[in-house]
């Protein structure tokens, strides 16, 4: 073999493995990197304010996926941090999707992601998006329960923490911090005592700011809301988190928590 020969053996692998490197390392898409079904929540709301549910949308409480928007959060990232799609492959049995996918639950999401040879593959399904359009339910049953995460010992922060604007702050400055290096930010969001929101979302990256505007923008999966990305806000000059309404949440001041960042958080 000749030294041209060589050279560009050399480089064609070189290149080969590059491109598989940074195919884990594609900026987050959401319509491709969320899931594609809702966290339904246990009340229904009109103008972010809870209802009795009525006789007829209790029928088909057996069929609703409720108080997962931890879990939902928390599986975006693992999926983007830890699986592999494999689009032209077959699809797998549901034994074996099931224990996938319970085995991506399981990894830690704080770790720093997987190279490609490493990640768990999904054979049958271009990205996170299709899988869970074409295989909801199966997903619905692995992801995790979603009542150990009211124990969590993270969550305790919001009653010694509430009103604290200096760990507001600091919790500002670890969200641009973890943004700026192309992590992710697990936010759990309360406003307690009052509880208008009690809720987990993604926080993946910066939104446009209007010019001389003190306000921040942050684009946010939310797992109550699969169709497109929301809204959190932060204030510079009043020093608090913001979230955007919608049927569920009146809007306005929200307590933002990292979890999910490290053990025990």
């Amino acid at each position: 073999m000749g030294r041209g020969a060589l050279g560009s053996s050399w480089w064609m692998g070189w290149l080969v493995a590059f491109v598989a490197g940074s195919a884990s390392a594609q900026p987050f898409n959401f319509h491709r990197d969320t899931l594609s079904f809702t966290n339904s929540t246990v009340f229904e709301y009109r103008e972010g304010y809870a209802q009795a549910r009525t006789q007829a949308s209790a029928a088909d409480k057996p069929k609703r996926y409720t108080r997962r928007c931890f879990v939902m959060s928390r599986s975006v990232l693992q999926f983007y941090k830890f699986a592999r799609f494999e689009p032209g492959r077959p699809v797998l049995d549901d034994r074996e999707l099931a224990r996938r996918v319970r085995a991506i639950s399981r990894l830690h999401p704080w770790e720093s992601p997987l190279p490609e040879n490493q990640r768990i593959v999904f054979p049958g399904y271009a990205n996170l998006r299709k899988l869970s359009e074409a295989r909801a339910r199966l997903l619905q049953e692995n992801l995790g329960l979603g009542w150990p995460v009211y124990g969590r010992v993270g969550n305790f922060r919001m009653f010694f923490r509430q009103g604290d604007r200096h760990y507001q702050e600091r919790t500002h400055t670890v969200l641009n911090q973890t943004l700026a290096r192309d992590g992710f930010f697990v936010a759990y969001l309360s406003d307690y005592p009052h509880f208008r929101i009690n809720h987990s979302v993604l926080v993946y990256g910066r939104g446009a700011s209007r010019p001389g505007s003190d306000v921040e923008h942050y684009t946010v999966y939310d797992p109550n809301h699969p169709d497109g990305p929301r809204d959190l806000k932060w204030s510079v000059s009043l020093g608090v988190f913001n979230f955007q309404k919608d049927q569920e949440f009146p809007g306005g001041f929200t307590n933002v928590y990292q979890v999910y960042g490290m053990w025990l958080q």
